[in-house]
Order: structure tokens, then sequence, then C-alpha cells
């Protein structure tokens, strides 16, 4: 893939497969639910009152982990590392994406359903506190959360019960399982295609590997999830996050997050592809 900030012109054919598959599939799952695009300006509007904005925004952070998927350091490549990630992953360019897929997939009543409980007095107390919790220091949010839950497990609170709930309401440990696994494997076939790595290994013999290699990540995502969730709800009571449980529960709203999952989750592996085609122009302790 060429540089992210140079394809405007022609991403959007390759995008195209995948806007078309995931409306047909958003399609194919709701078949009384009639399709017509929303526009921009609406879809601008709905990113806003639900903060999906930010949390695509967000998926600039995960640019760190790319040396580590593939064996190497990210010092290694030198100082401008931190450039080619801020290009490969500029805000606008997540934006963008999201917009388009969001025209071609969105329906009116799955925006009407999400902007009608976000735009709430708690709904927009929820969405300031997900934007906090999208753009924070990880390592130190996660140690604080996990204190949070210790006290929690000590003190026999039921809101644990709760934010479990309310975790697997936005998505199962599987469902994120099979993201990451997806994302690694587009980028190390990306990588291997590029000449940064030489890849021994098929898609699906890579695929099996991970699979075999999930049990602790497994325990460990949900620990994290459950750490994530008692920091960034830490302010709000019980019958807020039961509340909003029951919102994310509600079948219109499974199938709003659904959609956004699968888009956030499309985005970072098209950019961690991106990453990989620049990443041939890099030198181990050179600059580009």
């Amino acid at each position: 893939m060429t540089d992210p900030v140079r394809t405007r012109s022609v991403f959007p054919a390759r995008l195209a497969v995948f806007m078309a598959a995931l409306a047909i599939a958003c399609l194919s799952a709701a078949p009384s639910r009639a399709f017509d695009s929303l526009g921009r300006d609406r879809i601008e509007q709905f990113l806003e009152i639900t903060g999906f904005d930010v949390a695509m925004e967000s998926v600039g952070q995960t640019a760190g982990s790319a040396p580590a998927i593939l064996g190497m350091d990210t010092g290694s490549f030198g100082s401008e590392w931190t450039r080619l990630t801020e290009e490969v992953f500029a805000p606008e360019i997540l934006h963008d994406l999201a917009v388009q897929i969001l025209e071609a997939s969105l329906t009116e009543d799955l925006a009407d359903h999400a902007e009608n409980f976000y735009a709430t007095e708690l709904g927009q107390r929820l969405v300031l506190a997900e934007n906090a919790a999208h753009m924070s220091d990880d390592e130190t949010d996660r140690d604080e959360g996990a204190e949070l839950v210790a006290q929690m497990v000590r003190e026999g609170s039921p809101r644990i019960g709760i934010l479990k709930r309310m975790n697997s309401a936005i998505g199962s440990t599987e469902t994120s399982l099979a993201a990451i696994r997806e994302i690694q494997l587009r980028f190390l076939i990306a990588a291997n295609a590029a000449g940064v790595i030489d890849l021994p290994y098929d898609y699906d013999t890579l695929s099996e590997m991970m699979k075999e290699q999930e049990g602790p990540m497994r325990v460990e995502l949900e620990a994290s999830a459950l750490a994530h969730a008692a920091l960034t709800y830490r302010d709000f009571s019980d019958e807020e996050i039961l509340i909003y449980t029951e919102a994310l529960e509600a079948p219109l709203m499974q199938d709003v997050y659904e959609l956004l999952l699968a888009i956030q989750n499309e985005i970072t592996a098209n950019r961690f592809e991106a990453l990989a085609a620049r990443m041939a122009d890099l030198s181990p302790g050179q600059d580009i």
C-alpha cells in the first residue's frame, strides 16, 4: 500500500470492497431495515454525540505495538519512527475512513437509537468519561483500575458483577481475541509482502499458531477490561452503570456496537498494513 497521505484518491477503491461487504452483512442481519445513506453531516453528528470520533482517533495509540509484533524494537528504526506513525495514523485519515464506511453502512434507525441514548445527560457524561479514557496512559490506568477492582473484591461489592455484565454487552473476550489476531495477521502478511520480515508461514498456519497461544491472553484481556471499566466509570453510581448496561444490551444498540467494533478493527488493520508498507523504506538505525 502506498503512502496514506497521498492515497485519498485511490484508497477508497480498496475500501469499497470492505464497505460493500459490511453493508450487505448489516442488511442480511436485519432484512427488514431499509438502507439509505445518511450523508456526511449526519455521520459527523453521530460521531460527536456517541464519542466514536475520539475512539477512532485513539487507534493511533496502537502503533507503538507494531515493532513488537514483528519481533523488533522501536529504536531499531531510527529517529523517524514517530513521524512515520504520526503520518500513517493521522487523526484526519482515521476520521475520514470512519466517515466513509459509516456513510455506506450506518442506518437511520441505528443512528437514531444510539443518539437518543447518548444525547441524554447520563449519555453525555458517559461519553466524556470514555473519551478521556481513550486518550489516557494505559499502563498507569491499568494499575489504578486493578486496585479499584481489588478493593471491590475485598469489600464484596456487587459493582464487579455489573461491570462484567456491561463489558459483555459491549463485546465478548472471544470477539476481542479474534480482532487482535486478525489485525496482527494482516500486519505480518503485509510486512512480509513489503520485505520487512521473512515470514516462513502462510496465513492459515499463523492463525492456528496464534489461536494455540491465546489462553493466557484471554485471562489478561478479561482482567484488563474489568480494570479499565472500573476506572473509566468510577464516578458513576451502580444504578447509572446498570442503566447503561441495560441500554447496551438492547438489540439495536447491540447492532450499533457490532458495526462500530467492525469498523474500528478494519481501520486499525488497514493502518497497520499501510505502516508495514512504509517500514520497507526504513532501515535499522537509519532515517527514512
